[in-house]
């Protein structure tokens, strides 16, 4: 075995400086307005944070570059050609197989490739390889239609895997994946051609630009077309899902040597070309859709009812076993599901059927229902409830990463992914679990898309254990013999990447394997793309630079690096994603392990600002994490750590004086607006001295202080009102009442009698004291506000209703934090103002005149608290046309965040505020005053509480 077999994360090199010239100086050398000299580092801590993808491999670029521009991509691909380099392209970084890592230079695509543009009513649809699928649904679901692909991974996965990977999914099967829907591509060459297929000349200019190349494809399509049995070898290997290899179905498929290469880009892992952009035929969305979980008793019972069930036309068809099944029960958005089930060897279907309409869905249930009575399987007991479809959904899709999750510390997880014939499924994973229990592989899972024959199960590794990675290997190979003896292929739809790259000449001949070498060497005949990828020269390529995993912290060892929580993460333009926050933590943790101090230094001084002070801790990553890691958590506690002891007593007594404390910041923004040069200096000068971290930035765009927040008050009545502190400190905007004021008059109107906590100037829900991890003053306000609302509560009897969405969620925070007060056991109910408003007052009130149009933005905890329903329903009572933008995110304003870094909600609202600046509106609301505050900076545009809104059209 070689010394690469496996990977230390501490083991970077330091960063060539000469390359990090010459890359920018090339990228110099094509003008792009967004460029900056960040677009090139060779520095540890950046190299280490971009290397890490979602596969057990783990290889550390030389550099990372961002380029800006297709001209800049193809640039930096001659200069590698010349200089002998390896070149990966990188988007999402959910790859599974390894075909993400690279030791060369590490294009990241992320930044500056995300155009989406529907075409023709969305049917087709024009999108940049940096986009992922749910945006770009988001996009076309206006149109009803969507993209033919759907990887579980959506949330994440980008156009650019999707197309790198051919990846298909749960419901497209073969006839909608990126191959059968691809209208047109545009890509750039290793020698710096750019192709774009769209063109009426494609053909002649590709063969004027790379003769060569022109003419190997036409001798290629010719040579496997002559043959008889390597055209029928061709169409045996793609009769069902294949990723292995080159797609080599592009020479009987097309006939230009243009369309044939295009083609061939798709499923070529970033080996031959980048794409830059892409057009696909969109597929409708149906309109009648209905759901089902059908549990089996055993795995050989849910296997094999498939053949039955894919006659009858099911959309999807998934497969989870027994393991898969414990992983859903202890998940609590699976509750009621299937609690009831005592799981020993059962197994289950995830059946969908999609109709045209409603009568041709019932047509299938029937059909279905009939044959499974016939077949004497369990009954199909459909769903048509979105809310209830949505549910299965969600843990069959995070499915991988919740089990991968649930993994012991210190091992690594291991997700293959095959196919075989539907017939030959149950045999296989018959033969699979065998191979388990002789390899010792006791904790391993399968689920997938059993309709396609296509399976995945995951395996957890120890790579520092004697024997692992022997036994690695002797389990690959009986695992190779017994998927091409079912006549299977190895890779269905994860890519061949690393992991299979040495299987490849066994899966598909030396003659067709041949061919493969040859299209590589016309496309890429120096090799600069993606080396080691897809083919091989190395016969242990699967047990090389295999990824390590330290043990950190509890927030850190449950990562599988999936990736999911990087798109929803408002950091992710600026610094970096709660992903790579983990990655720095594991990097610190073997550097220590390896007694390398200078590089933890070094990590930690990089960790600093772009981990700690630009972390939003949102908990927006929460929101889409299958294992429901909350990286603001970790984040906090390192922000406890860091605080000094003078901060922290300080921060303690503040709590005690709360009530001043907050009238003296509204007196300051008061005084800052009539003096607005001497309190930008004064701030400036107080950043100069105590730090950027610790001084926040007054800018003009701040508003003037608020009111007081006591208030005349019954002594009892229907809820208790908590305003906000925050809109106390931080007035309404110019036209505005204010939430607080607002919320009291819907009451009044509503006939809803409020009581006022005792010395609520002086409260607080805590959640400045908690994102800066000062513990104690936290603990301080918390209790002396939760003492307060159980008294003005009756101790729990009314419910408690909060003003601003994060100060709800940081009193349903406050009350996780005090269980218990002097002995006895508090419960308390608190309810967000948008959702008791939508209940309890809008039913009540008599809405007039309406707006014509309203930007609506949801903020992170109106999301985390499940109001955002509720929010959309306000809007859409006082505005006829009430839009969240399709690039809506998390604004990371984040209480003081966007004040001690600009730059934060800066990078954070950017894309929203372009999509927002297309067309006009009548009025923007938010339900959160620092969130408004952000947006408006963001938009130029006065947001306001949707409260106010509600409030004005009810007058």
């Amino acid at each position: 075995m070689t010394v690469s077999a496996t990977a230390h994360r501490s083991a970077v090199d330091p960063g060539d400086d000469r390359l990090a010239a010459e890359l920018g100086r090339v990228l110099g050398t094509i003008a792009s307005p967004a460029s900056t000299a960040a677009d090139v580092s060779v520095a540890e801590f950046d190299r280490i944070v971009a290397g890490v993808d979602a596969s057990h491999v783990l290889l550390t670029p030389a550099a990372v570059v961002t380029p800006r521009s297709l001209e800049q991509v193809a640039a930096v691909l001659r200069f590698a050609a010349d200089a002998g380099l390896g070149v990966t392209v990188r988007s999402g970084g959910t790859s599974l197989s390894g075909q993400a890592s690279t030791e060369g230079i590490l294009l990241d695509t992320r930044t500056a490739f995300r155009r989406i543009q529907p075409e023709a009513g969305g049917e087709r649809v024009r999108v940049q390889p940096g986009a992922t699928v749910r945006q770009v649904n988001a996009r076309l679901l206006r149109h009803g239609r969507k993209l033919g692909p759907d990887p579980a991974s959506e949330i994440a996965a980008t156009v650019g895997g999707v197309i790198a990977n051919n990846s298909s999914g749960m419901a497209c099967g073969t006839h909608h994946n990126s191959y059968r829907t691809l209208a047109s591509l545009t890509f750039a060459l290793p020698s710096g051609t750019i192709v774009d297929t769209s063109a009426p000349d494609a053909a002649r200019r590709l063969a004027d630009a790379e003769p060569a190349l022109h003419a190997g494809l036409a001798r290629l399509r010719d040579l496997v077309r002559d043959r008889a049995d390597l055209r029928a070898e061709i169409e045996r290997q793609y009769r069902g899902k294949n990723t292995m290899g080159y797609g080599l179905n592009s020479f009987l498929d097309f006939t230009e040597p243009v369309e044939i290469l295009a083609h061939l880009m798709v499923g070529s892992e970033g080996t031959l070309g980048f794409v830059a952009e892409a057009v696909f035929d969109t597929v409708p969305i149906a309109s009648s859709i209905a759901t089902a979980l059908v549990v089996f008793p055993t795995l050989d019972a849910a296997t094999g009812i498939l053949p039955v069930l894919v006659e009858t036309g099911a959309a999807t068809l998934e497969l989870m076993d027994a393991a898969s099944l414990r992983v859903i029960q202890a998940d609590p958005a699976a509750s009621g599901i299937i609690d009831d089930v005592v799981i020993d060897g059962h197994a289950a279907l995830l059946v969908e059927y999609h109709g045209r309409d409603d009568d041709d869905l019932a047509e299938q249930l029937a059909l279905a229902g009939a044959a499974l009575a016939a077949a004497g399987a369990p009954a199909l007991d459909v769903t048509r409830d979105p809310t209830e479809r949505a549910r299965l959904w969600h843990f069959r899709k995070g499915l991988y990463a919740a089990i991968a999750g649930a993994r012991r510390p210190c091992t690594t997880a291991l997700l293959e992914d095959i196919a075989v014939p539907v017939e030959q499924l149950a045999a296989t994973c018959a033969s699979l679990q065998t191979l388990f229990e002789r390899h010792g592989y006791a904790d391993a899972v399968i689920f997938g898309h059993a309709k396609d024959g296509n399976i995945h199960f995951l395996l957890t590794e120890d790579f520092t254990a004697a024997d692992a990675i022997a036994r690695q290997e002797r389990f690959t190979e009986e695992l190779v013999d017994l998927v091409l003896g079912a006549g299977g292929t190895l890779k269905a739809e994860h890519g061949t990447g690393r992991i299979m790259a040495p299987f490849v000449e066994r899966q598909f001949g030396a003659e067709l394997y041949a061919v493969m070498r040859e299209v590589k060497a016309l496309c890429d005949p120096a090799g600069v793309l993606n080396p080691g990828v897809l083919l091989t020269d190395s016969p242990t390529a699967h047990l090389e630079h295999l990824k390590l995993t330290p043990e950190v912290e509890s927030e850190v060892d449950r990562c599988v690096e999936c990736g999911y929580c990087e798109p929803v993460c408002p950091s992710k333009d600026v610094t970096i994603t709660p992903r790579q926050r983990i990655a720095v933590r594991r990097a610190r943790a073997a550097a220590k392990a390896a007694g390398d101090t200078d590089l933890d230094a070094r990590l930690a001084a990089a960790e600093e600002y772009a981990s700690v002070e630009t972390c939003a801790a949102d908990g927006m990553c929460q929101t889409a994490c299958p294992v429901m890691i909350n990286t603001g958590d970790l984040v906090r506690r390192l922000r406890e750590q860091e605080a000094n002891a003078p901060t922290r007593t300080i921060a303690a007594g503040l709590a005690k004086i709360w009530g001043p404390v907050t009238r003296g910041a509204a007196l300051a923004l008061t005084a800052a607006k009539a003096v607005p040069p001497i309190a930008a200096a004064a701030s400036a000068a107080g950043r100069a001295v105590l730090g950027a971290d610790v001084v926040p930035q007054w800018t003009a765009d701040l508003p003037r202080g608020g009111a007081k927040r006591a208030h005349a008050s019954a002594a009892t009545g229907d809820a208790v009102f908590f305003s906000a502190c925050v809109g106390s400190m931080f007035g309404p905007a110019d036209d505005g009442i204010g939430a607080a004021s607002a919320f009291r008059l819907l009451c009044d109107r509503a006939g809803v009698e409020l009581v006022t906590p005792d010395g609520i100037d002086g409260l607080c829900c805590g959640t400045p004291w908690k994102s800066k991890g000062l513990t104690a003053g936290y603990a301080t306000a918390i209790e002396k506000t939760v003492r307060a609302l159980l008294a003005a509560s009756d101790g729990g009897r009314l419910p408690i209703v909060c003003d601003n969405s994060s100060c709800t969620e940081g009193l349903v925070h406050a009350l996780e934090n005090v269980g218990e007060l002097d002995g006895a056991p508090v419960s308390l109910r608190i309810v967000d103002a948008v959702d008791f408003a939508a209940e309890r007052l809008l039913p009540a009130l008599d809405v007039g005149e309406r707006l014509d149009s309203l930007a609506l933005h949801p903020t992170c905890s109106s999301t985390r608290l499940g109001s955002n329903d509720h929010l959309r329903q306000l809007a859409n009572a006082v505005a006829v046309d009430a839009v969240v933008p399709d690039a809506w995110g998390c604004c990371a304003f984040a209480g003081d965040r966007g004040m001690l870094h600009p730059e934060l909600t800066a990078s954070a609202t950017a894309t929203e505020a372009a999509e927002l600046a297309e067309r006009d509106f009548d009025a923007h609301a938010s339900c959160n005053r620092t969130c408004e505050i952000g947006m408006t900076r963001a938009t130029g545009e006065p947001y306001v509480h949707i409260l106010e809104l509600l409030e004005r059209a009810t007058r």
